[in-house]
């Protein structure tokens, strides 16, 4: 007899997601708060921007840290792209990141993602965006 377990909770895992993330899109995301800054070490589990096309599409990471999936805002897909930074499935990566609520969810925005020996500095220690 197959599971439907697993399948049901990523489907519910990406459907959270996607409404965490164009609820982002709606509004500007929530302030960065020094005072709730944390590390998370994990691995990539996807990268999406929003929106995919046209318009000026913001980059967000779905990130598994242990049994937990986290939900991090990047920033601007321009500035990765003149960084030259790619994320795919599978990377392991360290968020310097504030946690934060957005529409009842929680929302991580990365501060520094370390990736391998090379950090991406995307926000100021003071949480004002680099780009």
């Amino acid at each position: 007899m197959t599971s439907y377990a697993p399948i049901f909770n990523r489907l519910l895992r990406l459907a959270a997601f996607t409404f965490l993330v164009s609820s982002a899109v709606a509004q500007a995301p929530p302030k960065y708060d020094p005072a709730t800054e944390g590390k998370f070490k994990g691995v990539v589990e996807e990268l999406k921007f929003v929106p995919p096309t046209g318009g000026k599409p913001i980059a967000y990471l779905m990130m598994k840290s242990g049994t937990n999936a986290v939900e991090v805002f990047l920033c601007p897909k321009k500035f990765l792209d003149d960084m030259g930074v790619v994320f795919k499935a599978d990377d392991e990566i360290e968020i310097t990141g504030s946690k934060v609520k957005q529409d009842g969810g929680e929302l991580t925005l990365a501060r520094e993602v370390v990736k391998g020996g090379d950090t991406l500095t995307l926000r100021f220690k003071d949480g004002k965006p680099a780009w």
